[in-house]
C-alpha cells in the first residue's frame, strides 16, 4: 500500500502514461502457469485472424518491455484476447501475470504473422498443429468465418503435458459449438467441420503421446478415419509451438509432400516463427 502524502508543487509529479495503452477488461487464470486476458481494442486496429502484435508493460528502467503475442480473438471481435504462459522470473510475464481489470498494457497496433489464410493455397482439409499457448492463433482462426468457407474439415491438434493445460482450448471449442451468434454469422452446422484432437505427454488422458509421434506412426489417421494420411492435393497446415515442435512438424509435412508457404508465396503449410529461437 502506497503511503498517502499531501500534493504540493514539489511532489506533484505526473505518473508515467503508457504509450499505446489499452485497458484490461478480463483476466482468467487456467493453471499455475497459464492465463488469458482481454483488453480494449484500438478503434483503428485492423488485423487478419491468426496474426500477432507486440504487447507489454514498462520495464524497471521505464522503457517498454514488449513481446510478440498472437491475438486469440477473431478479427471481428470488439475486444482483443491473449493467452499466455507465466514465467516467474521472466522479464515480462513475471509482471504481466498480475494484471487485473482496469489496468493498462502497451499494445503496438501493427499486426503481422504467417498464420493467415492468404498464405495457403486453396484446399479441402485444414490442420492446426499446436502445443501449449501455441493454441492462441487457432483460437482466433476457429472463430473466423473464412475458415469454414474455405475448408470442408478443420482438425485442431493440441499437445500439452497435463490435462488442465488443455482446458482453455477445450472450453473454447465447446463454446464455439454452442454459440448461436457464431452459428448465425457462419451458418448452421459450421461447427460440425471441427475435429478436436487433444493429447497429453505427462498426465494420463484419453489420448497420450506427442502429436509428432502419433503422426509418424499413423495413429492420428487411424483414429480419425483418414486414409492415406496428409495429401498435398487436399490438406493444408498451420503450425505454432516450440522451435523443436515446429521443426518436427515441418519435417513430417514435407515428407507428405507439402511445401512451406508465406504471405508473399502461398503454399500448403505455414509456421509461426515469432515466438521461438
Amino acid at each position: 500500500m502506497t503511503e498517502m502524502k499531501p500534493v504540493t508543487e514539489a511532489t506533484a509529479v505526473k505518473a508515467p502514461v503508457l504509450p499505446d495503452a489499452q485497458t484490461v477488461t478480463d483476466v482468467k487464470h487456467w493453471t499455475d502457469s497459464l492465463f488469458s486476458f482481454k483488453v480494449s481494442r484500438p478503434a483503428s486496429l485492423r488485423f487478419r485472424s491468426g496474426e500477432f502484435v507486440m504487447i507489454g508493460l514498462l520495464g524497471d528502467n521505464g522503457k517498454p518491455l514488449l513481446r510478440a503475442y498472437s491475438i486469440a480473438s477473431p478479427s471481428w471481435d470488439e475486444e482483443l484476447e491473449f493467452y499466455s504462459i507465466k514465467v516467474q522470473d521472466g522479464p515480462l510475464t513475471s509482471k504481466l501475470q498480475h494484471i487485473k481489470p482496469g489496468d493498462q498494457i502497451i499494445l503496438r497496433p501493427k499486426p503481422v504473422g504467417t498464420l493467415v489464410h492468404d498464405a495457403l493455397l486453396p484446399g479441402k482439409r485444414l490442420w492446426f498443429f499446436a502445443t501449449g499457448t501455441g493454441f492462441a492463433p487457432f483460437a482466433s482462426l476457429l472463430r473466423e468465418p473464412q475458415t469454414y468457407e474455405d475448408y470442408d474439415e478443420v482438425i485442431i491438434t493440441h499437445t500439452c503435458r497435463e490435462v488442465a493445460e488443455l482446458e482453455y482450448g477445450r472450453q473454447l471449442i465447446e463454446n464455439i459449438r454452442q454459440d448461436e451468434m457464431l452459428a448465425e454469422l457462419m451458418g448452421e452446422g459450421f461447427a460440425d467441420k471441427i475435429r478436436y484432437y487433444p493429447t497429453t505427454t505427462r498426465e494420463e488422458s484419453p489420448k497420450m503421446g506427442r502429436i509428432t509421434d502419433l503422426l509418424k506412426d499413423g495413429t492420428v489417421f487411424a483414429d480419425m478415419g483418414i486414409e492415406g494420411g496428409i495429401k498435398p492435393e487436399t490438406d493444408r497446415g498451420m503450425v505454432c509451438g516450440s522451435l523443436a515442435f515446429n521443426l518436427d512438424i515441418k519435417e513430417i509435412l514435407e515428407e507428405f509432400g507439402l511445401r512451406e508457404g508465406a504471405n508473399s508465396e502461398p503454399k500448403e503449410f505455414v509456421i509461426e516463427k515469432a515466438f521461438v529461437g
